[in-house]
């Protein structure tokens, strides 16, 4: 009976991972209609679990429950996008600061680490070469992750990841990757860590937030409405 659990407990992890990541890349487009027998059998799971993840996912906001009318997938709008985008310069910059004040050896090492990998991936789509989004979308997350990751509360962490997963669903929605700008913004993070220089830090933040928020309406992909 335990490992029927396990198994069971491991299924549904991974389609809710899954389809999360599709909601996050835009696989499941803003708005679409989650229909239980077709995601059933795209993502070979029951309609109950099926169900219990939607429901999941509606609670963290990626998904909109909609009654006997069943599930979407949340809208998209760039008055959202601001929103969003307002609470995680918020926390970050405030996370930031906790975390350049207490932060030792082990991690300038983690954010040494996380920027070796992101500057690498940054380089590679910089030179045209294919890169897949997953890999920058990871890397990205990894190095602001390290940043604050000396914060030194668990709860502001917590808030922190979930806000950052919505405001990277748009980048990924809009593509807004910008180049030689995101690159250089994170290197600028990164000499700012090992100089503990909070302020530039947290100056670049809202010019490296700001700006990739207004790419991302500039885009096109998300309706300037609200």
């Amino acid at each position: 009976m335990a490992a029927e659990t396990t198994q069971a407990t491991s299924v549904g992890d991974n389609v809710y991972l899954r389809l999360k990541s599709d909601i996050l890349f835009g696989r499941l487009a803003p708005g679409e209609r989650l229909r239980l027998e077709r995601l059933k059998d795209s993502y070979a799971a029951s309609v109950s679990t099926l169900r219990e993840i939607l429901n999941r996912l509606s609670a963290e906001g990626f998904v909109l429950a909609e009654g006997q009318r069943g599930f979407q997938v949340t809208p998209v709008s760039a008055s959202d996008l601001r929103d969003v985008a307002a609470l995680r310069l918020l926390l970050e910059q405030h996370a930031m600061e906790q975390s350049f004040q207490a932060g030792d050896l082990d991690w300038e090492g983690a954010v040494l680490s996380a920027h070796h990998k992101l500057a690498h991936v940054e380089s590679r789509i910089l030179k045209g070469e294919t890169a897949q989004p997953d890999a920058w979308r990871q890397y990205d997350w990894e190095f602001h992750r390290a940043l604050v990751s000396a914060c030194g509360s668990k709860a502001m962490m917590a808030a922190y990841s979930a806000v950052y997963e919505k405001y990277l669903r748009y980048l990924m929605i809009a593509l807004a990757f910008r180049g030689e700008i995101t690159a250089g913004e994170h290197r600028q993070f990164f000499d700012c860590a090992l100089k503990r220089d909070i302020g530039r830090a947290q100056d670049v933040l809202t010019q490296h937030v700001n700006g990739c928020v207004e790419y991302a309406i500039k885009t096109g992909r998300i309706p300037d409405v609200g």
